[in-house]
């Protein structure tokens, strides 16, 4: 809820790399998007600064596909967090639609990411103090590099296709 990390893949889709940290954007009530105090608001096209920052660099990288991490209870089970992302991915497919983008956005399975990016970072010798400022990115490459190994084992995208809708059909 407090920070977006992103990363990217090689052009031939074969490893995950990190980018940086974007800062999410909230409402007053909490909820991430719509912009609202003190995360930047909204562009002059409507979309926050979180979204137009993916934007840009899905723009910038030519990307084909842009996973969003879906969390998911250990058991399966989706709650608000799971609900916030599928607001989030949908806010997202509008605004590279906006943008005359065609990458599809796809929601895939982050359970355990965090939990991960912590252990290797902790492997790799980084404090467990200095880690919030790159967890995110870590955790995105995981999701990255997950979602790019299942689609080389299985021929096919990973994950679930975030069909482009209207803002209002996100009911925010």
């Amino acid at each position: 809820m407090a920070r977006i990390g992103l990363a990217a893949s090689d052009p031939d889709g074969l490893v995950a790399t990190p980018v940086e940290t974007v800062p999410r954007v909230l409402t007053p009530g909490g909820k991430g998007g719509s912009g609202g105090k003190g995360g930047g608001g909204k562009s002059a096209r409507g979309t926050t600064a979180d979204v137009a920052r993916i934007v840009a660099e899905a723009e910038e990288r030519f990307a084909a596909v842009v996973y969003v991490g879906l969390p998911r209870h250990l058991s399966g089970k989706e709650g608000a967090a799971t609900a916030d992302a599928r607001a989030f991915a949908a806010r997202l497919v509008v605004a590279l639609a906006a943008a005359g983008q065609a990458a599809e956005v796809r929601l895939v399975d982050e359970r355990m990411t965090t939990v991960s990016a912590h252990q290797a970072l902790t492997a790799a010798g980084r404090k467990t103090k200095r880690h919030r400022s790159v967890i995110d990115q870590a955790a995105a490459v995981i999701i990255l590099q997950s979602a790019l190994d299942a689609e080389r084992a299985k021929g096919e995208r990973a994950g679930e296709l975030v069909e482009a809708r209207t803002m209002s059909d996100t009911h925010e």
